[in-house]
């Protein structure tokens, strides 16, 4: 179909993951970055989470990237109070439980340097104490603010999140708040990676 989009956004900070807000009190929404007819985030970024959004009115590959049946990986940029241990990666590994749920086997592993992001506004907060660590996390799951919870259950909040990565697409040439088009290669990747033969 002619029609079909494909979008890529970094999320700011701060912004809500739709395009309206009903609320008393409005927060800022999707529709201050993007002004694209009936196209939908595939999964959601909390409001205080950052990073990349893929948008589509593809019906077909948005249910195919967003059922749990059909794992994709999802990977993450997470600044945490403290330095996790190799004890708490190892959890993060092999599954953790948050509200009696197990999560599935991830990828996780301390960064050396702290990753090239713009600077968050508002920046986090920081104790003079305790020092922070940044972590790369990759799931196959997306519960309800699965990554702030997971890191919290081994003992070290999060106090950034940054999705830089959905299956083959990644936050590469894009600032905050900005969007691109998806390549046909991009498009003809992901197709290959999340939908069976019949439906590319």
């Amino acid at each position: 179909m002619s029609d079909r989009q494909y979008i890529l956004l970094y999320k700011p900070y701060g912004v809500l993951c739709q395009f309206t807000d009903d609320s008393i009190s409005p927060r800022p929404t999707l529709r201050e970055y993007l002004d694209i007819p009936e196209v939908y985030s595939v999964g959601r970024l909390d409001f205080d989470s950052e990073g990349l959004l893929l948008l589509t009115n593809d019906g077909v590959l948005k249910h195919r990237l967003i059922d749990p049946q059909f794992e994709h990986s999802r990977t993450y940029w997470v600044q945490v109070e403290g330095t996790p241990t190799e004890e708490a990666l190892q959890k993060l590994q092999h599954g953790v439980i948050i509200q009696g749920y197990r999560t599935k086997p991830a990828i996780a592993k301390l960064l050396d340097t702290e990753p090239a992001l713009p600077p968050r506004d508002p920046p986090i907060r920081f104790r003079a104490h305790i020092p922070t660590a940044w972590l790369e996390l990759t799931l196959t799951e997306g519960k309800n603010r699965q990554v702030r919870k997971m890191t919290a259950s081994v003992g070290f909040p999060t106090l950034r999140l940054v999705r830089i990565a959905i299956a083959n697409l990644n936050l590469a040439n894009l600032g905050v708040g900005e969007w691109r088009r998806l390549t046909d290669g991009e498009l003809k990747e992901l197709r290959a990676k999340v939908l069976p033969r019949r439906l590319r």
